[in-house]
């Protein structure tokens, strides 16, 4: 199985605001357009227009991994919901992960650990990893771990439904960082006597609680936006 670069985008929104914000599931258009644009846990950041949306979700379609809600119960506009988890035979937690690797590209364990907290919840890294583990082993090969590059400190791992290769080395692109180096954030600091470093752990917390705030209020956007338009604003 393989899907696109927009496929993907929106498979991942729609498993995103699924497991995230269930009471506005499944999505409008209008949603799905605003969850496909976050500028918070996605990399890289797009720009979609509905067209280019609709267009992916008949794809998805197609392939029988997104289904069209027509509307009912007082609702006056068509919805989408994805079936990703029905076509591969996935729980939450193994759809968390591949959700994540769709939206943000490559990742160390730890950040999958840390970016699916808001959808499922993992005892440990031991217990991403055996389901990553368990992903990789599926007869469709839904995720694989890659080969440390030279100076990264941990392996990462990469979806395969939707891989994009760098034509220039073969490799899968990296993934965005969860902070910057520690001399780009020291420069930034200006100071007298040089630059200041910043402990790499507390500066980790502050990206990661900045990153969930981004997430809140990009679902609270939503939510208003979906609530003016049940009341016809």
């Amino acid at each position: 199985m393989q899907i696109g670069v927009e496929q993907a985008r929106v498979v991942g929104s729609l498993i995103e605001k699924r497991l995230t914000t269930p009471q506005q599931y499944p999505l409008t258009l209008n949603a799905l357009v605003l969850a496909c644009n976050q500028t918070s846990n996605r990399a890289p950041v797009v720009d979609y227009d509905e067209s280019v949306v609709e267009s992916a979700l008949s794809q998805l379609k197609d392939q029988r991994l997104v289904r069209f809600v027509l509307p009912s119960h007082g609702r006056s506009v068509v919805r989408y919901r994805q079936v990703l988890d029905e076509v591969l035979g996935i729980d939450d937690r193994l759809l968390a992960l591949l959700a994540v690797l769709l939206l943000r590209g490559p990742q160390t364990v730890g950040e999958l650990r840390t970016r699916t907290e808001r959808m499922v919840d993992f005892e440990d890294l031991g217990s991403v990893e055996h389901d990553l583990e368990l992903m990789a082993s599926l007869s469709d090969g839904l995720v694989q771990r890659l080969e440390r590059r030279p100076g990264q400190k941990e392996e990462r791992w990469a979806q395969l439904l939707a891989v994009e290769h760098d034509a220039s080395t073969g490799q899968v692109p990296g993934p965005e960082p969860m902070f910057a180096p520690m001399g780009e954030e020291a420069d930034a600091v200006p100071s007298a006597t040089g630059p200041v470093p910043l402990p790499a752990g507390s500066l980790a917390e502050l990206r990661d609680e900045v990153t969930a705030l981004r997430s809140e209020v990009e679902g609270l956007r939503t939510e208003l936006i979906e609530l003016r338009a049940s009341l016809g604003g």
